[in-house]
């Protein structure tokens, strides 16, 4: 039995557009209740949520029936972290802080068996291979690995086509709020000059040929990215969404009482 079918890795290569969502609530069950909420994928973030390999794990476990797909972004590409994520069963990672085509290169390494890579064979007694019950997993693995780096600093942003031109990147992930801090406007995504420099980088990730992505909850940087090339756009948050909505829900009635 060979690895499954990346169906977002797919999807991506077809030129379909995905949306998606952004998880940073950490709990498997928040996962399982997104899962079934329509999004083409779901975000699990370890860069800035108190996730860690196991809470990583359970929600991949919890979104194995649904029709998201999830994207497990690592706190750093580091090859060992990379190495752990696929074996607990991701086969999309994002990887944060890209800023070099040398660097981009050795990720590509890291999510492949050698001798094209670095990724350590242990699939064996992994949850990836159905606990060694997928014969042929090894040989197949490589093509189904999805990897989306995201560039978000101002020297990211000054090597984008040489990280453009590396082969095995699947996509480039525009961070807005990390790339505005890093060329001085921090807290300001929406500054005009910003959002020239954004819609520019993600025109120019459109244009190599490889898959541009963004997250923005805002309605119209969402169409605007779409306009620029964007095909995987993360629209929504589960921490804002919960928050939101409770908040509007309390206002409501508070106000009704008053």
């Amino acid at each position: 039995m060979p690895a499954p079918l990346n169906s977002f890795k797919k999807s991506l290569a077809e030129g379909e557009t995905l949306f998606g969502c952004w998880m940073s609530l950490a709990e498997a069950i928040t996962a399982e209740i997104l899962g079934s909420a329509g999004f083409d994928w779901l975000l699990i973030d370890g860069e800035h949520s108190p996730n860690d390999i196991r809470s990583i794990r359970d929600q991949l476990v919890a979104l194995k029936g649904s029709a998201s797909h999830p994207v497990v972004r690592l706190p750093i590409g580091e090859t060992w972290l990379i190495k752990q994520v696929l074996d607990v069963g991701a086969q999309t990672i994002l990887v944060p802080m890209v800023e070099t085509a040398d660097q981009a290169r050795e990720l590509v390494r890291a999510c492949r068996y050698p001798p094209a890579g670095t990724r350590g064979v242990g699939y064996a007694v992994g949850r990836v291979s159905d606990f060694g019950q997928m014969d042929n997993y090894g040989p197949t693995a490589d093509a189904q690995i999805c990897l989306l780096v995201q560039v978000e600093s101002k020297t990211g942003l000054d090597n984008l086509d040489d990280i453009l031109g590396v082969e095995g990147v699947d996509g480039v992930f525009i961070g807005p709020a990390d790339l505005s801090a890093s060329l001085g406007y921090l807290g300001q995504t929406m500054h005009p000059n910003m959002q020239a420099t954004i819609l520019d980088a993600l025109t120019r990730i459109s244009d190599s040929g490889k898959a541009a992505g963004i997250l923005t909850p805002d309605d119209i940087m969402i169409q605007s990215s779409l306009n620029a090339g964007a095909r995987f756009v993360a629209v929504a948050m589960d921490i804002a969404l919960l928050l939101n909505n409770a908040k509007a829900v309390s206002a409501k009635w508070k106000d009704a009482e008053g």
